[in-house]
């Protein structure tokens, strides 16, 4: 009997094995499915879209396995298993679950672009021509046979071809007459036009726009080259970016001032993306930075490596948040404390999306949690910090106290590797810094603005392919820091660049920070400001200003 009771125990271990390994086998190819599908895509060169977001009625069913999943979980168990940002985070939430569900699945503010409406009005400051159609009939016979009466009226918008301008300077000589015979003969003659680059060829418009064509527009200097060949000047590729070597000297202060008042931030956004740097045999990698102070300042850097010294460099002197993702050339700005570390949500969405192919089930739940966080947070948006973190503390907490338990208990139930398995990882590493937005309300649930302004040079990237050398990324880096932040205020590039040029050159250098984006408008209210444009031949050229002096 006894071997017969063990024999029957190993065939049910046998059995269970079996199960076991039946079901990992199953997993597995699953996802070998969904990679075999993946590169069938890749090689018919069809790829899907990268917003990570639900259907509409897949989203209402994510909140509503939500509220089960928190109905579940008891507020006891939530406060074992979380982990204070401080000694004030570790006590449990007073708000009841249930309630908190309640309260966020409701009166959410859509997430949706407003729909075009059609055709919409001209804009006023553009100039008006008037042209009246006069029927053939009454071209024959003439005006006086008729009566005129009112008519329709229409506006088309049509587009006159941009030109550029010599300005032909004279500055003749004077000499006094009723100077006295011994006197030394003085002559009087006006000093050389101020232009940005001493003795150069171009003017301070031509320069705003060369920078904004490149920049801005993501043009490689071979297609500039083309495009004013068109309009009957050859600029060659060494002149423009010799153009814009000396652009990025100029304006050097003014990115100075502004990386200063960057670091009296209380947090920062970043992230880097890679680069070619133009070699011999074969092009090196190097790598753009992006710091973003919301509503202030977009700055970018560049560096030959992706190290922790390009950190510091970039970081040096900063006490505050750093919002930036979980990568390890960070790590070590956070040992002293001077900067603390603050989690991006949507880096640990990204995980379980990736996961919905392989892991529908585990990956649902986890998004239900997420997406809750940012449906708060999108209804939170325009309130004042204090607002917010009242409402994090009261609404969000609970969520993300229940989302780490749940991580908990789930991260020995999954395969090692699979992409369920990484994201309950990244999640758990990160739970500190991911919780560190409850505990101040200035602090954004996500590092997306970051993302959203690398964009920028990752969208040059395809079209320039790379930069000659280090000082080209220096120069790309200075100059897109002057035009993102235009973006970021909504102050058109080219007029902001042609003006900064006639101005920096009169300004006092501790006032520089008032020739920013951030401060532009306001700059231009002084009496000074606008004196110093008012007296500069260049930019009253560039307004048409000086048109009847051509025509005359």
């Amino acid at each position: 009997m006894t071997e017969l009771a063990e024999l029957a125990d190993r065939l049910v271990q046998l059995e269970a094995n079996y199960a076991k390994a039946s079901a990992e086998r199953e997993h597995y190819r699953r996802l070998y499915l969904d990679m075999l599908e993946q590169c069938k895509k890749l090689e018919r060169g069809l790829l899907g879209q990268k917003a990570e977001r639900l259907p509409a009625n897949e989203s209402q069913l994510t909140l509503q396995l939500l509220g089960s999943l928190l109905a579940a979980n008891t507020a006891s168990s939530t406060a074992a298993n979380s982990t204070a940002v401080d000694s004030s985070e570790t006590s449990t939430p007073d708000t009841d679950i249930d309630t908190t569900t309640e309260a966020t699945t409701a009166g959410v503010r859509p997430h949706a672009k407003p729909k075009p409406k059609g055709r919409g009005l001209l804009p006023e400051h553009l100039p008006r021509i008037d042209i009246e159609l006069i029927p053939e009939e009454v071209q024959r016979e003439g005006l006086d046979a008729f009566e005129r009466l009112s008519g329709d009226v229409s506006e088309t918008l049509e587009r006159r071809r941009a030109s550029l301008v010599v300005l032909h300077i004279h500055r003749p000589r004077f000499l006094r007459k009723d100077r006295e015979r011994n006197t030394e003969t003085q002559f009087h003659v006006a000093g050389p036009l101020d232009l940005p680059i001493e003795r150069g060829l171009a003017g301070p418009g031509l320069l705003a726009d060369t920078v904004v064509k490149r920049f801005q527009d993501h043009l490689p200097l071979n297609r500039l080259e083309k495009i004013y060949a068109r309009e009957g000047v050859h600029l060659a590729r060494s002149t423009l970016c010799s153009w814009h070597q000396a652009i990025a000297d100029l304006v050097e202060p003014v990115v100075d001032a502004m990386w200063h008042d960057a670091k009296t931030a209380p947090y920062l956004c970043t992230d880097a993306t890679g680069v070619l740097v133009q070699a011999k045999d074969r092009c090196r990698r190097g790598h753009f930075w992006v710091v973003v102070v919301p509503k202030r300042h977009v700055l970018y850097d560049y560096s030959a490596r992706h190290d922790s010294a390009a950190v510091d460099k970039l970081f040096a002197d900063y006490r505050g948040y750093l919002v930036a993702d979980a990568h390890a050339v960070y790590d070590h700005l956070y040992v002293d404390g001077t900067i603390l570390e603050v989690g991006c949500w949507a880096h640990a969405r990204r995980y379980f999306f990736k996961a919905l192919s392989s892991d529908p089930d585990r990956a649902r739940e986890a998004l239900a949690f997420i997406t809750t966080l940012f449906q708060l947070e999108r209804e939170l948006a325009g309130q004042t910090a204090k607002h917010r973190k009242a409402a994090r503390q009261t609404r969000a907490k609970p969520v993300v106290y229940a989302f780490f338990e749940w991580c908990d208990r789930w991260i020995d139930h999954v395969l090692d590797d699979t992409p369920i398995a990484k994201g309950l990882g990244y999640v758990r590493n990160q739970r500190e810094a991911l919780q560190r937005f409850l505990v101040d309300g200035r602090l954004p649930l996500h590092n997306n603005i970051s993302e959203l302004h690398l964009r920028r040079q990752a969208v040059g990237r395809k079209n320039w392919l790379f930069v000659g050398n280090d000082e080209g990324g220096e120069v790309n880096a200075t100059l897109v820091s002057l035009l993102a932040s235009c973006d970021m205020h909504g102050i058109e590039p080219v007029g902001y660049l042609r003006d900064l040029l006639c101005l920096l050159p009169y300004w006092r250098h501790h006032r520089v920070l008032e020739l920013a984006p951030v401060n532009w408008r306001q700059t231009l209210e002084q009496q000074e400001a606008r004196e110093i444009l008012a007296e500069n031949v260049c930019r009253r050229v560039a307004l048409g200003e000086l048109d009847h002096l051509a025509e005359g």
